[in-house]
C-alpha cells in the first residue's frame, strides 16, 4: 500500500512538473493576460488540451484517482511528452506503455518521377493521417509550396483547418473539412492509443472550433472522390475532378491525383499555373518523412 502511495505521489508530482515545463503558446492556447501564481500550464488548461473537466485532472494529480490507459495517453498529448517521459508515465501507472510509433514512410524516387510525370495535373502521395509525403509542381501551384513547411506541418488535415490561405482556397471549405474530420475519425477504430494521432487531433480540437464540433459528432466515412471546388487566387474557379488510389503494399499511403476535362477552361488554367511554378517541386527527404 505504501508503494501504491509513493507511484501515486511521484505521478502527480511528475504531472506538475511537465506542465510547469510549458506556456501556454507552445500549446496553441491564448494568454488570458492574467496574473500566473505558478509557472508554466494551470491545470485547468492541462485538462481541456487532454479533453477532460478540471475536477478530474485535479484528483488525477493529486493522487485521488488512477488514470486509465485512455486518459495516459491524453495527457501525454496535452503535456507533449516525448517517449522516455511516457514509460516513465506509463510505469508510475502501472499500465502498460502505449505502443511504439511505428517508422515513418519513405517515398522511392520512382514515385517522384511518377508524380513529376503527370505533368500539369496536380498530384500528392498522402501517409498515415493524411502526412503529406511527396507532391509535384502541379500540386505546389495550386495549393502552395509544401517545401517551405516543415515535415510536422506538412499535413493536409492540419492545413486545411488552421492554414488561412488553404482555408479560403476551397469554396466548399465545410463539405471539405467535414469530411477530412471523418476520414482522420476512421483511423481512430484501427490506431485509438497511437500518439501521433492524438497529438494530431488535440492540436485541432484547441485551435479550430469547426474540427472540435465535427470530431465530437463523431462522423466517419470512406469517401476518398469526387469534384473538388476551388476558388484560387490566380486561377479564379476551378472544379476539378478528385481520385485516390491506395497503395497495394502499404494501405496507410494514399495516391491522390486532380484532373480536369482535356480542353476545358480548367485544364487550361492547371496548365497556365504549373508554367508559373517554374522551380523543381521540392520533396521530402526519406529522413524527413517521419515525425517525432
Amino acid at each position: 500500500m505504501s508503494d501504491s502511495r509513493s507511484s501515486r505521489s511521484e505521478f502527480g508530482a511528475f504531472l506538475k512538473a511537465r506542465r510547469a515545463e510549458l506556456t501556454p503558446a507552445q500549446v496553441g492556447l491564448a494568454d488570458d493576460g492574467t496574473l500566473r501564481r505558478v509557472p508554466g500550464l494551470r491545470r485547468d488548461e492541462v485538462a481541456r488540451l487532454a479533453t477532460m473537466s478540471t475536477d478530474y485532472y485535479t484528483r488525477i494529480e493529486q493522487g485521488r484517482v488512477r488514470a486509465s490507459a485512455t486518459v495516459l495517453a491524453s495527457l501525454v498529448r496535452a503535456l507533449r511528452l516525448d517517449e522516455a517521459q511516457q514509460a516513465y508515465l506509463y510505469e508510475l501507472a502501472g499500465k502498460t506503455p502505449a505502443p511504439r510509433r511505428r517508422a515513418g514512410h519513405r517515398v522511392r524516387p520512382s514515385v517522384q518521377r511518377m508524380l513529376d510525370a503527370l505533368g500539369h495535373l496536380p498530384a500528392m502521395v498522402l501517409g498515415r493521417y493524411n502526412d503529406i509525403l511527396a507532391w509535384n509542381t502541379a500540386a505546389a501551384a495550386l495549393y502552395q509550396d509544401f517545401g517551405k513547411l516543415t515535415p510536422s506541418e506538412r499535413n493536409y488535415t492540419r492545413l486545411l483547418f488552421l492554414d488561412p490561405a488553404m482555408r479560403s482556397l476551397f469554396t466548399d471549405w465545410e463539405d471539405t473539412g467535414r469530411l477530412s474530420a471523418a476520414l482522420l475519425r476512421m483511423e481512430t477504430a484501427s490506431n485509438p492509443d497511437d500518439p501521433r494521432l492524438a497529438t494530431l487531433v488535440g492540436e485541432l480540437s484547441v485551435r479550430s472550433p469547426e474540427f472540435r464540433e465535427w470530431w465530437n459528432g463523431r462522423i466517419v466515412s470512406h469517401t476518398t472522390y469526387g469534384p473538388k471546388r476551388f476558388r484560387h487566387p490566380l486561377a479564379g474557379p476551378l472544379t476539378l475532378d478528385c481520385d485516390t488510389w491506395t497503395s497495394p503494399n502499404d494501405p496507410d499511403v494514399m495516391f491522390m491525383v486532380l484532373t480536369a476535362e482535356p480542353g476545358t477552361p480548367e485544364d487550361h488554367a492547371l496548365r497556365i499555373l504549373s508554367s508559373w511554378q517554374t522551380a523543381p517541386a521540392p520533396t521530402a527527404h526519406p529522413a524527413d518523412t517521419h515525425h517525432d
